[in-house]
């Protein structure tokens, strides 16, 4: 075996223990690429083309599932990712001040990571939680009412001096 294939087979061995599991099962897309996110931090072509492969499915119904799903990233996106709301009642309430300060506080604008890969930035168009505006998630935490000084103790919590 070429030491290419031989990588390539070490680097999927914990990913295809988990699509194993969901192989001939109908349904089981996304709940196999959140799996393959939460391995990765993101997911790349490579790993992309591997799950249709593996899962039998065309490639161009993954890319299509991951390319509709804003949760799903297809570039590194930091350590701990923001996403700040864009939608009309955040927007109204306030969440281009929250993005100015994100842009001061940690110097990098919406789809770029800082340079040490601790925080990635990105905008959303809604996160479903209008009444709790402005909304920004951070990680897994979906966090409402936010305003700047909030919004950098926050940051504080998750590692910004």
């Amino acid at each position: 075996m070429k030491r290419t294939a031989i990588k390539r087979k070490e680097k999927y061995q914990e990913l295809d223990g988990v699509l194993e599991k969901y192989k001939g099962r109908k349904g089981v897309l996304i709940k196999a690429l959140s799996e393959a996110q939460e391995m990765y931090g993101f997911l790349s072509r490579e790993v992309l083309i591997h799950i249709a492969c593996e899962l039998d499915v065309p490639l161009s119904e993954v890319t299509s599932v991951v390319s509709f799903y804003s949760l799903f990233k297809t570039e590194p996106s930091g350590r701990c990712h923001i996403e700040i709301c864009s939608g009309t009642a955040c927007y109204v309430k306030g969440m281009q001040d929250l993005l100015e300060t994100l842009e001061e506080e940690i110097n990098i604008k919406p789809g770029e990571v800082t340079g040490d890969g601790r925080f990635g930035l990105s905008t959303v168009n809604c996160v479903g939680a209008c009444s709790a505006a402005p909304v920004v998630k951070i990680g897994d935490e979906l966090i409402g009412d936010v305003d700047s000084k909030r919004l950098k103790q926050l940051l504080g919590k998750y590692g910004h001096d």
